[in-house]
């Protein structure tokens, strides 16, 4: 088996309660996670912080996305919705960590292939588990190097009869 190299995975959470951010702050200082981690209050600042990164050549994109739902200006499945449809950023992984229990909102969110849709439950408990399952998935799932670029996409097409 080859070695895994844990790499540092920024984060970005879009959160426009600012003592769910806060609760979210505790949950990685717990658990003693030091990953960079960018702040947006709502999808509109989530989105201008996203495309800065990519005018600036992408090394500060976040790998990882945390999205609430309901937010003012820019809702999180709007939000999702732009970065799946953007060539620079199709490619980033994005966890739901909302209050939205509604079926509708998690059939959008796994119809644009979030990695994960979490409830916030209880305050500090929920963020804790949340942030556990984060830390897992990024130290375990390998991804390819950011700077990796095909120069031909092999999606293989089906043959003609």
């Amino acid at each position: 088996m080859s070695e895994h190299t844990i790499k540092p995975v920024n984060i970005l959470l879009v959160e426009d309660d600012s003592i769910d951010v806060k609760a979210f702050q505790r949950a990685m200082g717990k658990l003693k996670i030091s990953n960079p981690v960018a702040f947006a209050r709502d999808g509109v600042e989530g989105w201008e912080y996203l495309q800065k990164c990519v005018a600036g050549g992408g090394d500060e994109t976040p790998s990882l996305v945390i999205l609430d739902i309901n937010m003012p200006r820019m809702s999180g499945l709007e939000l999702l919705t732009k970065i799946r449809a953007d060539k620079n950023l199709h490619h980033l992984i994005v966890f739901v960590l909302t209050t939205s229990n509604d079926e509708k909102d998690k059939f959008e969110a796994f119809n644009m292939n979030v990695a994960g849709y979490m409830l916030k439950s209880d305050m500090g408990n929920s963020f804790i588990r949340a942030v556990e399952l984060i830390d897992s998935y990024w130290r375990v799932v390998e991804f390819p190097d950011p700077s990796f670029r095909p120069e031909e996409t092999s999606i293989a097409e089906p043959a003609m009869a």
